[in-house]
Protein backbone atom coordinates (compact mmCIF):
# COMPACT_ATOMS: atom_id res chain seq x y z
CA UNK A 1 0.00 0.00 0.00
CA UNK A 2 1.14 3.49 -0.80
CA UNK A 3 0.58 6.01 1.87
CA UNK A 4 1.15 9.68 1.26
CA UNK A 5 0.99 12.27 4.01
CA UNK A 6 0.53 16.19 2.48
CA UNK A 7 1.71 18.85 4.41
CA UNK A 8 3.17 17.33 7.88
CA UNK A 9 5.47 19.13 9.60
CA UNK A 10 8.43 16.71 10.97
CA UNK A 11 9.46 16.25 14.42
CA UNK A 12 12.15 13.90 14.50
CA UNK A 13 16.20 15.82 16.37
CA UNK A 14 17.57 12.68 14.97
CA UNK A 15 16.68 13.55 11.04
CA UNK A 16 18.26 15.82 8.43
CA UNK A 17 14.86 16.59 7.66
CA UNK A 18 13.88 17.66 11.31
CA UNK A 19 11.58 21.29 11.36
CA UNK A 20 10.90 21.13 7.80
CA UNK A 21 7.30 20.67 6.34
CA UNK A 22 6.98 18.49 3.49
CA UNK A 23 5.29 15.62 1.44
CA UNK A 24 5.97 11.70 2.79
CA UNK A 25 5.72 8.88 0.25
CA UNK A 26 5.48 5.60 2.27
CA UNK A 27 5.21 2.09 -0.03
CA UNK A 28 5.49 -0.87 1.50
CA UNK A 29 6.65 -0.17 4.90
CA UNK A 30 9.52 2.09 3.33
CA UNK A 31 9.74 5.95 3.33
CA UNK A 32 10.57 6.83 -0.17
CA UNK A 33 10.38 10.07 -0.90
CA UNK A 34 10.84 13.10 1.21
CA UNK A 35 9.91 16.41 -0.40
CA UNK A 36 7.73 19.55 -1.41
CA UNK A 37 4.67 19.31 -3.22
CA UNK A 38 4.97 15.38 -4.14
CA UNK A 39 2.97 14.62 -7.53
CA UNK A 40 2.55 10.67 -7.51
CA UNK A 41 -0.07 8.39 -6.87
CA UNK A 42 -1.25 6.84 -3.37
CA UNK A 43 -3.71 4.60 -2.42
CA UNK A 44 -4.20 6.66 1.15
CA UNK A 45 -3.71 10.36 1.29
CA UNK A 46 -3.01 11.95 4.53
CA UNK A 47 -3.58 15.69 4.48
CA UNK A 48 -5.00 17.33 7.53
CA UNK A 49 -4.42 21.10 8.88
CA UNK A 50 -1.61 21.07 11.55
CA UNK A 51 -0.44 17.15 11.22
CA UNK A 52 2.81 16.43 12.66
CA UNK A 53 4.87 13.46 12.29
CA UNK A 54 7.84 11.49 14.28
CA UNK A 55 9.10 8.98 14.93
CA UNK A 56 6.85 6.31 16.54
CA UNK A 57 6.33 6.92 20.36
CA UNK A 58 7.94 4.61 22.62
CA UNK A 59 6.47 3.63 26.24
CA UNK A 60 8.83 1.81 28.81
CA UNK A 61 6.91 0.59 31.64
CA UNK A 62 3.22 -0.29 31.19
CA UNK A 63 0.95 -3.18 32.37
CA UNK A 64 -1.11 -4.94 29.96
CA UNK A 65 -2.26 -7.57 32.49
CA UNK A 66 -2.41 -10.79 30.16
CA UNK A 67 -1.60 -13.70 30.29
CA UNK A 68 -3.71 -14.50 33.97
CA UNK A 69 -5.29 -11.10 34.44
CA UNK A 70 -7.07 -10.79 30.76
CA UNK A 71 -10.44 -8.76 32.40
CA UNK A 72 -8.40 -6.12 33.27
CA UNK A 73 -6.30 -5.77 30.11
CA UNK A 74 -5.49 -8.24 27.03
CA UNK A 75 -2.50 -7.60 24.64
CA UNK A 76 -4.84 -7.02 21.97
CA UNK A 77 -6.97 -4.38 24.11
CA UNK A 78 -3.56 -2.92 25.11
CA UNK A 79 -2.02 -2.49 21.86
CA UNK A 80 -5.43 -0.83 20.16
CA UNK A 81 -5.55 1.92 22.83
CA UNK A 82 -1.06 2.22 22.40
CA UNK A 83 -1.98 2.80 18.74
CA UNK A 84 -4.63 4.91 19.51
CA UNK A 85 -2.18 7.33 21.84
CA UNK A 86 0.21 7.48 19.36
CA UNK A 87 2.50 4.66 20.72
CA UNK A 88 4.45 2.40 18.11
CA UNK A 89 6.18 0.66 20.68
CA UNK A 90 5.64 -0.28 24.30
CA UNK A 91 7.30 -2.41 27.33
CA UNK A 92 5.11 -4.46 29.28
CA UNK A 93 5.79 -5.50 32.69
CA UNK A 94 6.21 -8.90 34.14
CA UNK A 95 3.43 -8.73 36.98
CA UNK A 96 1.18 -10.99 35.17
CA UNK A 97 0.09 -14.97 36.02
CA UNK A 98 2.58 -17.13 35.27
CA UNK A 99 4.58 -13.76 36.33
CA UNK A 100 7.33 -13.60 33.01
CA UNK A 101 10.60 -15.00 34.78
CA UNK A 102 11.11 -17.75 32.42
CA UNK A 103 11.38 -17.90 28.52
CA UNK A 104 8.22 -19.10 28.22
CA UNK A 105 5.74 -16.75 28.98
CA UNK A 106 8.24 -13.98 27.16
CA UNK A 107 7.86 -15.91 23.89
CA UNK A 108 4.23 -16.35 24.49
CA UNK A 109 3.59 -12.23 24.28
CA UNK A 110 6.75 -11.69 21.41
CA UNK A 111 4.03 -14.28 19.42
CA UNK A 112 1.01 -13.24 20.52
CA UNK A 113 1.64 -9.59 19.57
CA UNK A 114 2.99 -10.14 16.49
CA UNK A 115 0.27 -8.46 14.22
CA UNK A 116 -1.05 -6.15 16.19
CA UNK A 117 -0.97 -2.46 15.89
CA UNK A 118 2.04 -1.68 18.50
CA UNK A 119 4.77 -3.71 18.88
CA UNK A 120 5.03 -5.18 22.57
CA UNK A 121 8.14 -5.58 24.52
CA UNK A 122 8.29 -7.54 27.45
CA UNK A 123 10.44 -6.95 30.25
CA UNK A 124 11.53 -10.36 31.80
CA UNK A 125 11.62 -10.14 35.84
CA UNK A 126 14.29 -9.34 37.57
CA UNK A 127 14.02 -12.47 40.69
CA UNK A 128 11.36 -15.64 40.46
CA UNK A 129 7.49 -14.87 40.89
CA UNK A 130 8.79 -11.16 41.27
CA UNK A 131 9.53 -12.25 45.15
CA UNK A 132 13.04 -10.22 45.20
CA UNK A 133 14.87 -13.45 46.52
CA UNK A 134 16.36 -15.33 43.73
CA UNK A 135 17.53 -14.51 39.82
CA UNK A 136 15.32 -15.48 37.25
CA UNK A 137 17.15 -16.64 34.14
CA UNK A 138 17.50 -13.12 32.70
CA UNK A 139 19.95 -14.59 29.53
CA UNK A 140 17.33 -17.14 28.32
CA UNK A 141 14.92 -14.64 28.45
CA UNK A 142 17.09 -11.99 26.89
CA UNK A 143 17.62 -14.39 24.12
CA UNK A 144 13.65 -14.67 23.40
CA UNK A 145 12.78 -11.38 23.20
CA UNK A 146 12.90 -9.81 27.09
CA UNK A 147 14.00 -5.97 26.09
CA UNK A 148 14.97 -5.10 29.83
CA UNK A 149 14.77 -6.55 33.43
CA UNK A 150 11.89 -5.32 36.32
CA UNK A 151 9.90 -6.88 38.96
CA UNK A 152 7.26 -4.23 37.70
CA UNK A 153 5.11 -3.18 40.15
CA UNK A 154 6.86 -5.14 43.48
CA UNK A 155 10.43 -3.02 43.26
CA UNK A 156 13.26 -4.66 44.52
CA UNK A 157 13.98 -4.24 47.77
CA UNK A 158 16.73 -6.20 48.46
CA UNK A 159 20.35 -4.68 47.74
CA UNK A 160 22.44 -8.06 47.84
CA UNK A 161 20.03 -9.49 44.67
CA UNK A 162 19.92 -6.20 42.82
CA UNK A 163 23.42 -5.79 42.76
CA UNK A 164 23.49 -9.19 41.63
CA UNK A 165 21.24 -8.62 38.66
CA UNK A 166 23.13 -5.49 37.61
CA UNK A 167 26.18 -7.16 37.42
CA UNK A 168 24.37 -10.25 35.74
CA UNK A 169 22.79 -8.00 32.56
CA UNK A 170 26.62 -6.36 32.16
CA UNK A 171 27.30 -9.78 30.14
CA UNK A 172 24.92 -8.89 27.19
CA UNK A 173 24.70 -4.42 27.95
CA UNK A 174 21.29 -4.81 29.63
CA UNK A 175 19.27 -2.42 31.68
CA UNK A 176 17.48 -2.82 34.61
CA UNK A 177 14.14 -0.91 35.58
CA UNK A 178 13.14 -0.22 39.37
CA UNK A 179 10.75 1.32 40.84
CA UNK A 180 12.07 3.26 43.64
CA UNK A 181 10.06 2.72 47.03
CA UNK A 182 10.92 1.46 49.99
CA UNK A 183 7.85 -1.04 51.13
CA UNK A 184 9.34 -1.15 55.08
CA UNK A 185 8.52 2.67 55.17
CA UNK A 186 4.57 3.20 55.67
CA UNK A 187 3.67 -0.02 54.15
CA UNK A 188 -0.13 1.11 54.48
CA UNK A 189 0.23 4.21 53.38
CA UNK A 190 -2.46 5.23 51.15
CA UNK A 191 -1.31 8.80 49.63
CA UNK A 192 1.22 11.04 50.18
CA UNK A 193 2.48 12.34 53.87
CA UNK A 194 1.66 15.56 54.11
CA UNK A 195 -1.06 18.53 55.11
CA UNK A 196 -3.32 17.04 52.58
CA UNK A 197 -3.38 13.35 54.35
CA UNK A 198 -3.83 14.61 57.58
CA UNK A 199 -6.91 17.02 56.51
CA UNK A 200 -8.34 13.58 55.32
CA UNK A 201 -7.32 11.40 57.74
CA UNK A 202 -5.57 9.15 55.73
CA UNK A 203 -2.02 7.44 56.60
CA UNK A 204 0.45 8.70 53.98
CA UNK A 205 3.17 7.41 52.19
CA UNK A 206 6.47 9.72 53.55
CA UNK A 207 8.68 10.98 50.42
CA UNK A 208 11.71 9.47 52.17
CA UNK A 209 10.48 6.39 50.65
CA UNK A 210 11.52 7.01 47.77
CA UNK A 211 14.48 8.94 48.36
CA UNK A 212 16.51 6.40 50.35
CA UNK A 213 15.81 3.95 46.72
CA UNK A 214 17.00 6.39 44.69
CA UNK A 215 20.20 7.00 46.22
CA UNK A 216 20.41 3.12 47.63
CA UNK A 217 20.32 2.42 43.57
CA UNK A 218 21.94 4.99 42.44
CA UNK A 219 24.71 3.84 44.43
CA UNK A 220 24.72 -0.26 43.68
CA UNK A 221 24.31 0.70 40.05
CA UNK A 222 28.03 2.92 40.53
CA UNK A 223 29.01 0.03 42.42
CA UNK A 224 27.96 -2.81 39.66
CA UNK A 225 29.29 -0.02 36.61
CA UNK A 226 25.86 -1.13 34.81
CA UNK A 227 22.78 0.37 33.94
CA UNK A 228 20.06 1.39 35.78
CA UNK A 229 16.39 3.26 34.78
CA UNK A 230 14.45 4.88 37.98
CA UNK A 231 10.87 5.02 36.57
CA UNK A 232 8.07 6.82 38.41
CA UNK A 233 10.40 10.12 39.78
CA UNK A 234 7.75 11.86 42.07
CA UNK A 235 9.99 13.54 44.44
CA UNK A 236 12.48 16.75 44.12
CA UNK A 237 14.92 15.16 46.62
CA UNK A 238 15.15 12.05 43.82
CA UNK A 239 15.64 14.50 40.76
CA UNK A 240 18.60 16.06 42.77
CA UNK A 241 20.08 12.70 43.34
CA UNK A 242 19.60 12.04 39.69
CA UNK A 243 21.47 15.17 38.51
CA UNK A 244 24.76 14.21 40.81
CA UNK A 245 24.75 10.92 39.76
CA UNK A 246 24.52 11.76 36.13
CA UNK A 247 27.09 14.27 36.52
CA UNK A 248 29.55 11.25 37.60
CA UNK A 249 28.69 9.91 34.19
CA UNK A 250 26.57 7.15 35.75
CA UNK A 251 24.27 4.71 33.61
CA UNK A 252 21.61 6.09 34.98
CA UNK A 253 18.38 7.33 33.34
CA UNK A 254 14.97 8.03 34.43
CA UNK A 255 11.14 8.59 33.79
CA UNK A 256 7.97 10.52 35.01
CA UNK A 257 4.63 9.63 34.75
CA UNK A 258 2.51 12.32 33.12
CA UNK A 259 -0.15 12.07 36.03
CA UNK A 260 2.67 13.15 38.36
CA UNK A 261 3.04 16.10 36.13
CA UNK A 262 -0.52 17.02 35.80
CA UNK A 263 -1.88 16.62 39.63
CA UNK A 264 -1.05 16.78 42.80
CA UNK A 265 -1.89 15.50 46.45
CA UNK A 266 -4.42 18.01 46.56
CA UNK A 267 -6.57 16.57 43.58
CA UNK A 268 -7.38 13.66 45.92
CA UNK A 269 -8.98 15.54 48.35
CA UNK A 270 -12.67 14.28 46.36
CA UNK A 271 -12.02 10.61 47.14
CA UNK A 272 -11.35 9.76 43.47
CA UNK A 273 -9.78 6.21 43.36
CA UNK A 274 -8.34 6.83 39.96
CA UNK A 275 -6.31 9.24 41.63
CA UNK A 276 -4.74 6.47 43.75
CA UNK A 277 -1.34 5.53 42.34
CA UNK A 278 2.07 4.33 43.76
CA UNK A 279 4.11 6.56 43.66
CA UNK A 280 1.58 8.36 45.16
CA UNK A 281 1.03 12.01 44.00
CA UNK A 282 3.22 14.49 45.27
CA UNK A 283 2.62 17.67 46.76
CA UNK A 284 2.94 21.12 44.31
CA UNK A 285 6.39 21.67 44.89
CA UNK A 286 7.40 17.97 44.22
CA UNK A 287 5.28 18.62 40.95
CA UNK A 288 7.01 21.91 39.73
CA UNK A 289 10.11 20.17 40.39
CA UNK A 290 9.33 17.17 38.15
CA UNK A 291 8.07 20.29 35.32
CA UNK A 292 11.03 21.94 35.38
CA UNK A 293 13.26 18.62 35.67
CA UNK A 294 11.39 17.46 31.86
CA UNK A 295 12.73 20.72 30.65
CA UNK A 296 15.77 20.71 32.06
CA UNK A 297 16.84 17.21 30.99
CA UNK A 298 17.22 15.71 33.83
CA UNK A 299 14.59 13.49 32.98
CA UNK A 300 15.38 11.08 29.91
CA UNK A 301 11.52 10.21 29.02
CA UNK A 302 8.15 9.95 29.90
CA UNK A 303 6.58 6.40 31.22
CA UNK A 304 2.78 6.15 31.27
CA UNK A 305 2.54 3.63 34.36
CA UNK A 306 -0.58 2.35 32.43
CA UNK A 307 -1.91 0.38 34.76
CA UNK A 308 -5.89 -1.00 34.03
CA UNK A 309 -8.05 -2.43 36.84
CA UNK A 310 -11.88 -3.24 36.55
CA UNK A 311 -14.48 -1.57 38.48
CA UNK A 312 -14.53 -4.09 41.49
CA UNK A 313 -10.77 -2.58 42.41
CA UNK A 314 -11.71 1.01 41.61
CA UNK A 315 -15.14 1.90 42.60
CA UNK A 316 -14.58 0.60 46.58
CA UNK A 317 -13.67 2.96 49.66
CA UNK A 318 -10.35 4.56 48.82
CA UNK A 319 -8.24 2.09 51.31
CA UNK A 320 -9.50 -0.99 49.81
CA UNK A 321 -8.60 0.35 46.08
CA UNK A 322 -5.74 -0.71 43.91
CA UNK A 323 -2.70 1.43 42.64
CA UNK A 324 -3.03 2.53 39.14
CA UNK A 325 -4.66 4.49 36.24
CA UNK A 326 -4.83 3.80 32.44
CA UNK A 327 -2.98 6.36 29.96
CA UNK A 328 -1.77 5.39 26.93
CA UNK A 329 -4.20 7.43 25.20
CA UNK A 330 -3.82 10.52 27.63
CA UNK A 331 -0.05 10.63 27.92
CA UNK A 332 1.05 12.94 24.98
CA UNK A 333 -1.50 15.45 25.40
CA UNK A 334 -1.21 15.29 29.54
CA UNK A 335 2.58 16.37 28.92
CA UNK A 336 1.94 18.83 25.97
CA UNK A 337 -0.95 20.16 28.06
CA UNK A 338 1.23 20.94 31.11
CA UNK A 339 4.31 21.96 29.26
CA UNK A 340 3.02 24.38 26.88
CA UNK A 341 6.27 26.12 26.52
CA UNK A 342 8.34 22.94 25.88
CA UNK A 343 8.87 22.55 22.27
CA UNK A 344 7.80 19.90 20.48
CA UNK A 345 11.10 18.61 19.73
CA UNK A 346 11.67 18.05 23.21
CA UNK A 347 8.55 16.37 23.94
CA UNK A 348 9.56 14.17 20.78
CA UNK A 349 12.65 13.15 22.73
CA UNK A 350 10.75 12.25 25.38
CA UNK A 351 8.30 10.19 23.82
CA UNK A 352 10.50 8.58 20.68
CA UNK A 353 14.05 9.11 21.13
CA UNK A 354 15.17 8.78 24.71
CA UNK A 355 13.02 5.68 25.42
CA UNK A 356 15.03 3.56 22.65
CA UNK A 357 17.88 5.23 23.42
CA UNK A 358 18.21 3.88 27.04
CA UNK A 359 17.26 0.72 25.57
CA UNK A 360 20.03 0.40 23.37
CA UNK A 361 17.11 0.23 20.05
CA UNK A 362 17.63 2.48 17.04
CA UNK A 363 15.70 5.32 16.42
CA UNK A 364 13.38 5.07 13.35
CA UNK A 365 14.73 8.36 11.93
CA UNK A 366 12.54 9.91 9.56
CA UNK A 367 14.50 9.75 6.33
CA UNK A 368 14.40 8.06 2.87
CA UNK A 369 15.11 4.30 2.34
CA UNK A 370 14.20 3.98 6.29
CA UNK A 371 11.39 1.93 7.60
CA UNK A 372 8.44 3.69 8.11
CA UNK A 373 7.66 3.89 12.01
CA UNK A 374 5.81 6.96 12.52
CA UNK A 375 3.54 8.67 14.73
CA UNK A 376 0.96 11.25 13.58
CA UNK A 377 -0.43 14.42 15.50
CA UNK A 378 -1.60 17.66 16.29
CA UNK A 379 -0.30 19.91 19.07
CA UNK A 380 -2.77 22.12 18.73
CA UNK A 381 -5.80 20.26 18.79
CA UNK A 382 -8.31 20.48 21.67
CA UNK A 383 -9.87 17.60 22.61
CA UNK A 384 -12.07 16.07 25.08
CA UNK A 385 -11.64 12.22 26.55
CA UNK A 386 -14.58 10.66 26.59
CA UNK A 387 -15.60 6.77 27.42
CA UNK A 388 -16.79 6.06 24.48
CA UNK A 389 -13.32 7.06 23.03
CA UNK A 390 -11.59 4.74 25.50
CA UNK A 391 -10.05 1.38 23.66
CA UNK A 392 -8.36 -0.09 27.07
CA UNK A 393 -10.85 -2.80 28.86
CA UNK A 394 -11.21 -0.40 31.61
CA UNK A 395 -11.60 2.99 32.36
CA UNK A 396 -10.00 4.16 35.58
CA UNK A 397 -8.35 7.27 34.50
CA UNK A 398 -9.29 10.51 36.05
CA UNK A 399 -8.60 12.65 32.43
CA UNK A 400 -12.29 11.61 31.51
CA UNK A 401 -14.38 15.22 30.82
CA UNK A 402 -10.59 17.01 30.95
CA UNK A 403 -10.10 19.37 27.56
CA UNK A 404 -6.74 18.48 26.45
CA UNK A 405 -3.93 20.43 23.82
CA UNK A 406 -2.59 18.06 21.13
CA UNK A 407 -3.98 14.73 20.13
CA UNK A 408 -2.45 11.96 18.25
CA UNK A 409 -4.02 11.29 14.94
CA UNK A 410 -2.47 7.50 14.63
CA UNK A 411 0.68 5.55 13.55
CA UNK A 412 2.22 3.85 10.90
CA UNK A 413 4.03 0.85 12.08
CA UNK A 414 4.54 -2.48 10.27
CA UNK A 415 3.26 -1.56 6.92
CA UNK A 416 0.31 -0.70 8.82
CA UNK A 417 -1.66 2.21 8.78
CA UNK A 418 -3.66 3.02 12.17
CA UNK A 419 -6.09 6.48 11.59
CA UNK A 420 -8.45 7.66 14.14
Amino acid sequence: MNILIKQAKIIDPTSPHNGQTADILISKGIILRIGKNLNVKADRIIEEKGIHVSPGWMDIFLDFADPGFEYRETLVSGANAAAKGGYTDVCVIPNTKPVADQKAVIEYIVQKSKDLPATIHPLGAISKNTEGKELAEMYDMKLSGAIAFTDGVKPMQSAGVLVKALQYVKLFDGVIIQLPDDKSINPNGLMNEGITSTRMGLLGRPEIAEEIFVARDIKLAAYAASKLHLTGISVEASIKLIKEAKKKGNGISCSVTPYHLFFCDDDLTSYNTNLKVNPPLRNKKDRKALQKAVTDGAIDCIASHHIPYDTDNKVVEFEHAKNGMIGLQTAYAVVNTVLQETTQSKIVELLAVNPRLILGLDVPTIKESNSASITLFNPIKKWTLTEMDILSLNKNTPFIGVELIGKPLGTIHNNKLNLH
